[in-house]
């Protein structure tokens, strides 16, 4: 899987982003969302997720995690593909999106377009509790402590543990010991939870 691009924006358009990585330009579908964080920039870091299908292979990008963590929880309900999900991302940010799930705004994700109301209650429904407003948050900071945290916090949610409890964990640990390394602090998570 590809997991990032980084090199030069060569073309930039609404719905799609070619960045340009050793001599090879990647086309990756994008939302309005990205495409207005990476407007004017000459050199970017685009994370990915590919899609494969029969017919296809498909390079979704995004500006920032928080997008591209949302956009996996969007694609992983019934009924929502990776076109929905970009759809979904282009017209709110994740965290409003979250918020909505959060407070069971029907309407909100309604008024998406391609969104009916079956497929919003059925990712309010499949969503609940997996997405929090500050999960999905945009401003990550690039401190090592906190990309430790984000790490961490992925590794026991693909472990299985809840997303709520394995943060409040994670930052007991590091409150503990902020100079412990990702394998220290995943660790001691473990032998809390």
């Amino acid at each position: 899987m590809i997991t990032y691009l980084n090199g030069k924006l060569t073309e930039l358009n609404p719905a799609f982003a070619v960045v340009e990585c050793s001599g090879v330009g990647y086309y990756a579908h994008i939302s309005l969302n990205t495409y207005g964080k990476l407007t004017d920039k000459k050199e970017i870091k685009l994370l990915t997720h590919l899609v494969v299908r029969e017919d296809a292979h498909l390079l979704f990008g995004f500006a920032d995690e928080a997008e591209r963590t949302m956009f996996l929880q969007l694609i992983s309900v019934s009924g929502v593909g990776p076109n929905t999900a970009r759809m979904i991302l282009s017209a709110a940010t994740p965290t409003d999106i979250a918020a909505a799930i959060d407070s069971e705004n029907v309407d909100l994700l309604k008024s998406i377009k391609g969104i009916g109301l079956k497929t919003a209650q059925r990712i309010i429904v499949d969503l609940a509790g997996k997405v929090t407003r500050s999960a999905t948050s945009s401003e990550f900071s690039a401190t090592p402590s906190n990309t430790k945290r984000t790490e961490a916090l992925s590794a026991l949610l693909v472990l299985g543990f809840d997303k709520k409890l394995a943060e409040k964990v994670v930052d007991k640990v590091l409150s503990a010991n902020a100079n412990a390394s990702l394998e220290e602090l995943v660790k001691q998570a473990l032998k809390s939870l």
